[in-house]
């Protein structure tokens, strides 16, 4: 494999057209590749098995073995060699099966990819994007459906992203790819098959910034992920019951966009945070922080945080839904922060109380 290089892949016009998330993804790759003979895809099943959640499903045939390399059953040792050909002058796009496969890597991404250029007094970049599956709701129980990018968007030296739409599994990996510093692009399991017409012509909002979904007046819902569509429609029940959310997609974990939530909140004046990783020392509790520190004058009512419960995910799937964040649930603590009394069901007797509606 030679470094030669062409242009760098950059994020462009898409033709209109219905695509799966899973397809962008794989267009995404395909068209990095075609652009830079850097590129390659290293990982488990990547080739002829065309990836476990088939996003690299033919590219073995465009491309041949040299650039999408299946690798041995040690994420260790392929993670490892990436960083080593990133440092080479290579764009190596890293894939590991699931999230939790991750910590078998942390070394080689925390102690590795997010510190050499810092120890190297600057002189040695590691450009590799490694892309990962993330997320429960598909009963494949606690080795493969936790949620720990929120560990990896503590790192500093890494870039955190989370596309949650079909546009961003098909624009974010190119500015990834161009990008100087690591890149872990968190691929939540449920998205792979949703589909969406692809936008033609510019427009991108680049892998900066946070995006508002849904405009809203009443209360600020603030998600990335696998969540977005649970948020949204959270806020379609919200509507109903006369309450204007807006939803707002984070998109990148690390570096957040503080300039977006806090215009959010300035608007709203409440925020509810959902976040599939657990509570405790959550990625929404540090949202929230922020939004203390930050907006406190802007609050008209305490953050409200819906997260996993602190459990491991289950494999029954009734277990496994009462775990996670649900619309119903974003609901009830929309309601709860704009003061609204939820009405009550059967099967909520046990409900946190509500408080009134702050002046």
């Amino acid at each position: 494999m030679t470094a030669t290089r062409t242009r760098t892949p950059a994020p462009g016009a898409a033709a209109e057209g219905r695509t799966t998330y899973r397809e962008a993804m794989r267009e995404a790759m395909r068209e990095a590749m075609r652009a830079d003979e850097r590129v390659f895809l290293m990982g488990e099943d990547v080739g002829r098995y065309g990836g476990c959640f088939g996003v690299s499903l033919g590219l073995l045939e465009e491309f041949g073995p040299e650039r999408i390399r299946d690798a041995p059953l040690s994420e260790s040792a392929f993670v490892g060699a990436g960083i080593g050909a990133a440092l080479a002058g290579m764009r190596p796009i890293v894939e590991i099966m699931t999230v939790n496969f991750s910590l078998l890597a942390l070394d080689q991404i925390l102690n590795n990819a997010a510190t050499l250029l810092h120890m190297s007094g600057g002189q040695l970049p590691v450009p590799i994007v490694i892309r990962m599956t993330t997320g429960a709701g598909r009963q494949l129980a606690a080795q493969h459906s936790h949620s720990l990018e929120g560990w990896y968007a503590h790192i500093p030296g890494l870039r955190v992203l989370a596309p949650a739409t079909v546009a961003d599994a098909r624009y974010m990996l190119a500015p990834a790819l161009a990008d100087p510093d690591p890149v872990l692009i968190f691929e939540h399991g449920s998205l792979y098959n949703v589909s969406a017409e692809l936008p033609a012509g510019p427009g991108f909002p680049g892998i900066e910034r946070a995006v508002v979904r849904r405009p809203g007046t009443d209360v600020s819902v603030i998600t990335y992920g696998g969540s977005l569509p649970k948020a949204l429609a959270a806020a379609d029940d919200l509507a109903e019951a006369g309450i204007s959310a807006e939803v707002v997609d984070l998109r990148s974990l690390r570096p957040l966009d503080d300039a977006t939530l806090g215009d959010s909140v300035a608007r709203t004046h409440r925020a509810v945070v959902v976040d599939e990783g657990w509570r405790t020392g959550s990625l929404a509790a540090e949202i929230s922080a922020r939004l203390t520190e930050g907006h406190f004058y802007d609050l008209d009512a305490p953050v409200e945080r819906v997260c996993s419960a602190e459990v491991q995910i289950p494999y029954a799937r009734a277990l496994e839904a009462a775990a996670l964040p649900q619309a119903d649930t974003i609901v009830a603590a929309a309601r709860r922060a704009v003061g609204d009394p939820v009405p009550p069901r059967a099967d909520t007797a046990h409900q946190r109380p509500t408080a009134g509606r702050p002046a």
